[in-house]
């Protein structure tokens, strides 16, 4: 019980800020009707509610079977079964990834089928796949993280100049959108598993980090190759407004509840399937081990039920609203300066945030705290949201305008940065772009997007997501710097 406390009053103060935000806009510059406050208010307390089982669920469940598999790969001291081990997982891991299902029902309906939902699953789902296999490869042969991601953003940076700019933004966000709430804590975990194969603690700790970076590569690279494959470069389908229902407050609620119910379902199935497969033939743990895992998988279930019902029919809404509303206004600065408010503490909500630097902490023995990663993650994604309405505001802007001067600048540092800080950079670029930012910022986004005049919904809605992960890696590898300059007069960390 007092986990939950712990864990509910941290999620408290993380959903507050937005929460208060919100509703001073309410009475001000976006006045709202009252149900839809209520909603939201309804939303919040589902969020808040959802989080806290959900993070007590992968504390307990999801992180100690990524952990335990890692060690278990490592333990087999074979490369051939740790790559295929990796190959396997990273395929059914991204296939469950609520926020990848999301995704791809998207670009069905913005291609009108021309790309079908199920392809896309099925194409980042193998490039994921074989990036973490990739990955693990990168870990048993000691191959440095800055290097291998040099190697595949200039890989990618090639293949996009044959690729569409429409599908640009699509496989930037794809990278986002399989790095979510599920993908990320296992992930993590399988990191310090197989990096254990060291016995170097440094090199382990290092090696840790950097798993979700190349599998989100991954993503981006298997879409940008299905574009040029497919020669599809017109989309002919528009996506449909979502107008909020006024008349009710609790309908929204509970007609979202069943389609949640089987996403949220197939989320956890394959891990719970490994799980019990690998308990009866390898794992072997004690009978009080896998049943505190399978409790854990249950508070993890019902944690994510109630939080992506509340963040999916008590805030998208608000957002919806709130972005068209302010956009409507004369002055546009409104707009870019809400914008940064709201992406810097929507960031605070998002599940995967809370287990990275949780997980930055634990690692780094409390050296790289948790609250300076937050801060700097923080000041990214508000930066991000504020150059997506800039965008929007201005559409003579184009997406690559930010995204290949941004990774340029990105790899560069990589040389530079202590290489701790490379990977734990990397990562948050994919840990940035969860439910959250997908659903409260897009709509916040798109609303925006529907009341300037040459803006476009689509696209800009998706370009929105591929810029908020991209600049967390950059202020990161600043606070790298920065932690390297105190470190040089405190002796703690070195470059390598």
């Amino acid at each position: 019980m007092n986990i939950f406390t712990e864990k509910l009053k941290e999620v408290i103060f993380s959903i507050l800020p937005i929460t208060i935000i919100v509703l001073i806009l309410s009475v001000t510059l976006t006045p709202l009707e009252a149900p839809l406050i209520i909603r939201f208010l309804i939303g919040a307390f589902l969020i808040i509610l959802g989080l806290s089982f959900f993070l007590i669920g992968v504390d307990i469940g999801v992180t100690p079977l990524g952990s335990v598999m890692g060690s278990t790969l490592a333990k087999t001291n074979k490369l051939w079964i740790v790559i295929a081990a990796g190959f396997i997982l990273g395929f059914f891991i991204s296939i469950a990834e609520p926020g990848l299902i999301v995704l791809a029902n998207q670009v069905g309906l913005v291609t009108s089928g021309q790309i079908s939902s199920i392809s896309i699953l099925i194409v980042v789902s193998i490039g994921m796949a074989i990036m973490l296999a990739l990955g693990f490869a990168r870990i048993v042969f000691n191959v440095p993280l800055y290097k291998v991601l040099t190697i595949l953003y200039g890989l990618t940076f090639i293949l996009a100049l044959f690729a569409s700019s429409e599908f640009l933004a699509i496989s930037f966000d794809a990278s986002g959108a399989t790095t979510g709430v599920l993908a990320v804590p296992f992930i993590l975990a399988l990191a310090i598993g197989v990096s254990k194969l060291k016995k170097d603690s440094k090199a382990s700790e290092k090696d840790s980090f950097g798993l979700v970076a190349i599998t989100s590569v991954g993503a981006i690279m298997s879409v940008i190759i299905m574009s040029i494959l497919s020669k599809t470069n017109e989309f002919s389908g528009n996506i449909e407004s979502n107008t909020p229902e006024l008349t009710t407050i609790m309908g929204p609620f509970i007609q979202i509840i069943p389609a949640i119910l089987r996403e949220s379902f197939f989320a956890l199935s394959p891990l719970l399937i490994i799980l019990l497969v690998l308990q009866k033939i390898s794992f072997k743990l004690s009978k009080k081990a896998f049943a505190k895992m399978l409790k854990g998988f249950v508070y993890t279930f019902v944690g994510l039920l109630i939080f992506l019902v509340g963040v999916n029919a008590g805030f998208m809404d608000v957002g919806s609203v709130i972005g068209y509303s302010l956009a409507s206004l004369d002055n546009k600065f409104y707009l870019i300066i809400m914008g940064f408010i709201l992406g810097i503490v929507t960031i605070l909500a998002e599940p995967a945030v809370y287990i990275l630097t949780n997980q930055i902490e634990d690692v780094t023995s409390g050296y790289v705290k948790r609250k300076a990663v937050l801060i700097a993650l923080s000041i990214g994604v508000g930066l991000a949201v504020a150059l997506s309405m800039l965008r929007i505001i201005v559409p003579g802007i184009q997406l690559w305008y930010y995204l290949l001067p941004g990774y340029l600048i990105s790899i560069v540092m990589t040389y530079f940065v202590p290489k701790l800080f490379v990977g734990i950079a990397f990562d948050a670029g994919g840990v940035a772009t969860g439910p959250m930012t997908a659903t409260f910022i897009l709509a916040f986004t798109q609303g925006a997007a529907e009341a300037i005049e040459g803006a476009s919904i689509l696209i800009d809605g998706f370009g929105m997501i591929a810029t908020v992960a991209l600049t967390p890696i950059i202020t990161l590898q600043i606070l790298g710097f920065i932690f390297n300059l105190k470190s040089k007069k405190g002796g703690i960390l070195k470059n390598e």
